[in-house]
């Protein structure tokens, strides 16, 4: 690799894993939105954004979609935000035509998840993730690690084969909890950033660089706080207010969250993930009015 064609480390501080716009039953993507979200973001002061990642059903959308939908983001964000994309999918191809077509759209970086439903041995693991970096290359690639969603933790020595076999890696979006699970992926010299909220403050005393937060999305300024200032108790809040978003189906959920902050986002999701009855919608709105 060219001294020029060296990966920029532009990720930093606290990105919203953002909700993706739907309307139609979730059939459609919401164009119309796109624009306001990215402006509450803004508004937020977050660093960035990570689209179609686990709460913006990215593995529900189509490639086709995915690529129209980034652009959506990209444009919206008018280079006020870093948007990052995750281009993980079931198959390597997919994988890597979305890789490569985010490096073409101008995004920030390139995260992709492990496969999910194979059991993978790490020869398969390496070699997926290896495609996908060089699909996007020179572009800033991160692993995103979320065992509990691939079905599968990527193995350390994995990550290790990449970093000398892969220049554009640059680093990790962890989401394993609990903390003994996240600390191992502190320590191989690339940048972490938290995914677990309640686990800010140990991981960037641990070394991780920021957050990519799935509660960032309808409650951006209440954890871009909570990295800047990343004690126990200010961790502990944020924990708690992700707790009580879980208690609901999480993408709609946050979706009428945002609708009620008064964005035009929809509650609609992508089937098979359903919105929420009557009866939740109810108790959601209760909590959010005696917040």
């Amino acid at each position: 690799m060219e001294a020029d064609e060296t990966p920029r480390r532009v990720l930093r501080g606290t990105l919203a894993a953002t909700v993706t716009p739907l309307l139609d039953d979730g059939r459609e993507l919401d164009n119309d939105a796109f624009g306001p979200l990215l402006e509450h973001y803004v508004a937020a002061g977050l660093e960035g954004i990570l689209a179609f990642g686990t709460t913006g059903e990215g593995i529900l959308l189509t490639v086709d979609e995915r690529r129209r939908g980034l652009r959506l983001f990209l444009e919206a964000a008018a280079g006020r935000l870093d948007v990052a994309a995750h281009c993980g999918a079931q198959t390597t191809a997919d994988t890597v035509a979305l890789a490569a077509d985010a490096a073409e759209a101008g995004a920030a970086a390139v995260a992709v998840i492990g496969p999910p439903y194979f059991p993978l041995d790490d020869a398969s693991v390496f070699a997926h993730f290896a495609a996908a970096a060089r699909a996007c290359a020179p572009l800033p690639f991160y692993v995103y690690e979320f065992a509990r969603a691939s079905g599968y933790a990527v193995p350390l020595d994995v990550l290790r084969r990449l970093q000398e076999e892969t220049p554009n890696l640059v680093g990790l979006k962890v989401s394993d909890t609990p903390w003994e699970a996240f600390e191992p992926y502190l320590g191989l010299g690339l940048d972490v950033f938290v995914g677990p909220e309640a686990l800010i403050h140990l991981g960037i005393a641990g070394g991780a660089i920021g957050a990519v937060s799935a509660l960032a999305s309808p409650f951006p300024a209440e954890v871009a706080a909570v990295v800047r200032d990343p004690t126990e108790e200010a961790a502990g809040r944020i924990g708690a207010l992700r707790a009580a978003v879980e208690r609901f189906p999480r993408h709609a959920a946050m979706k009428r969250i945002l609708a009620a902050q008064g964005l035009p986002v929809r509650h609609d999701v992508r089937a098979p993930l359903r919105d929420l009855t009557p009866a939740e919608a109810e108790e959601l709105a209760t909590w959010l009015a005696s917040r």
